[in-house]
């Protein structure tokens, strides 16, 4: 199976990239997590992007906050699928989710909501089951989880009322 690449631009942007990384590890899909700033150390972000695909990765998931530009800049290195985390720091986050949405034609980048680092491993696993039936099985299972639990808590307020 490929590997998902997290990058993050801070460390504290982990506290929210952490729901990724547990989503990943549920699924039992193998991942690295690395912090590179697209202007802080612009080489590393640039060699990790550009030699991604290489290195055995599927997807990657980027996450940033304020003007959030790792997202863009590891998608103008690769071809491989790059999802974007906007993470709320200044402006509640708009200021990073229109940095990380608003790409130029031809750089495409999937962008998730603002701190939406599940929902962003949720997408790379979708993307990684393409080729993958047991993962999709996976998947599958796991909606099927969250509809019951939906269920289960109509069927409470139903008693409680």
């Amino acid at each position: 199976m490929k590997k998902v690449g997290i990058v993050m631009g801070s460390d504290s942007d982990l506290k929210v990239v952490e729901k990724a990384i547990l989503m990943l590890k549920e699924l039992d899909i193998p991942y690295e997590v690395h912090i590179y700033s697209a202007h802080r150390t612009p080489a590393q972000a640039h060699d990790f992007s550009a030699n991604a695909r290489e290195r055995g990765f599927g997807v990657i998931i980027a996450a940033a906050g304020m003007a959030a530009h790792l997202a863009g800049a590891i998608a103008a290195n690769t071809t491989l699928p790059v999802i974007g985390i906007p993470i709320a720091s200044k402006l509640e986050g708009m200021d990073a989710l229109l940095s990380t949405v608003m790409m130029p034609p031809g750089i495409p980048v999937a962008t998730v909501g603002i701190d939406g680092a599940k929902n962003a491993a949720l997408l790379a696993a979708q993307i990684l089951s393409v080729e993958d039936s047991a993962l999709a099985d996976k998947l599958s299972a796991l909606r099927q989880k969250d509809a019951e639990a939906v269920l289960e808590k109509d069927r409470n307020l139903s008693e409680k009322y």
